[in-house]
């Protein structure tokens, strides 16, 4: 259910009127017309936002802005499948768009652990039959290359289009503390192997957290985001295929970005019952901005390189 289109400074005067916006009044989501709507609100509502109007001037009001009454009804429905994944992440945003790096990771880390352990994550879950065991990787699941000052580092798990899995996390970190350390490492190059830079998280390893606080602990201290975002200007990241979660969440840490021009990106977490969970909502906020991240998450739909690139969500588009 959603609130009718209406001035926010009519509806939110009292800050007790938080309540009234909620899932728990069966309120999914709130509707406004921008030209209806001004700044002046005492309060944010609990739930998501939805601006019809021009989806290329952001207003502090909106979540998430749509130029059609279609796409209105198309994002009400994804909130609604998942209300409450819907309501922290863009609480989450709201929030990240407002603090630094470091205090955004620490919001994004403590929203996604809350999720794993809520009944929209485990029915999400139960459709995949939980966890299984990771099957032992062959190769080293990332490949550390060093030609003079130049360190590459290569995500190595090409039969699963790279699907981030904690060991390839832990690889990786390795490979960026290395840099951090070697003053004489100029530059970095981050790329994968195989027909996608990163698929997203491996599924295989979804629910197998028992622990909410281990597990906010392990991705606070050990974060591929944070490390490459120290060395942000000695860092490019090739991408190509499917550039899924993790695979736009970590790249977007880094200064440059550079696209095969098929890639493709999405973020598919709060269709899940999650948020992002690899500094998505510290790195790609910063580049295109709270209402265009929040479209991406509670659509969980795909775009192109060449919206990619005219969000500033990449920097370039190459072969």
């Amino acid at each position: 259910m959603a609130a009718n289109p209406t001035p926010l400074s009519r509806l939110l005067r009292n800050p007790s009127a938080v309540e009234d916006f909620c899932v728990f009044n069966g309120i999914t989501h709130l509707e406004i017309e921008l030209d209806e709507s001004d700044e002046s609100w005492a309060i944010s509502p609990a739930c998501p936002v939805i601006a019809v109007g021009d989806s290329h001037n952001p207003h502090p009001c909106a979540d998430v802005i749509v130029d059609t009454r279609e796409e209105l009804r198309d994002i009400a429905q994804a909130i609604a499948e998942r209300p409450i994944a819907s309501t922290m992440y863009v609480q989450l945003l709201r929030h990240n768009e407002k603090c630094s790096i470091d205090d955004a990771l620490q919001a994004e880390s403590l929203t996604y652990s809350t999720l794993q352990h809520c009944n929209e994550f485990l029915a999400w879950l139960k459709t995949r039959g939980g966890p299984v065991a990771e099957a032992s990787d062959c190769d080293p699941v990332v490949l550390v290359e060093r030609t003079g000052p130049v360190l590459e580092l290569i995500l190595n798990r090409p039969e699963k289009h790279n699907a981030w899995s904690s060991s390839m996390r832990d690889a990786l970190c390795e490979g960026l503390a290395l840099s951090l350390e070697d003053r004489s490492i100029e530059h970095v190059r981050l790329r994968g192997n195989g027909p996608s830079f990163c698929s997203g998280g491996d599924l295989d390893e979804f629910g197998s957290a028992r622990d909410a606080g281990i597990a906010h602990v392990s991705r606070t201290v050990r974060n591929a985001g944070r490390l490459i975002e120290a060395l942000r200007d000695r860092v490019t990241v090739n991408v190509h295929g499917a550039c899924i979660g993790a695979g736009i969440e970590v790249p977007s840490f880094s200064a440059r970005v550079v696209s095969s021009p098929h890639a493709q990106f999405q973020l598919p977490e709060v269709r899940m019952g999650l948020v992002p969970g690899a500094g998505g909502t510290a790195s790609m906020l910063r580049r295109i901005g709270r209402h265009r991240l929040a479209w991406m998450g509670l659509t969980g739909d795909r775009i192109s390189a060449e919206t990619a690139l005219a969000w500033g969500l990449i920097d370039e588009i190459a072969n």
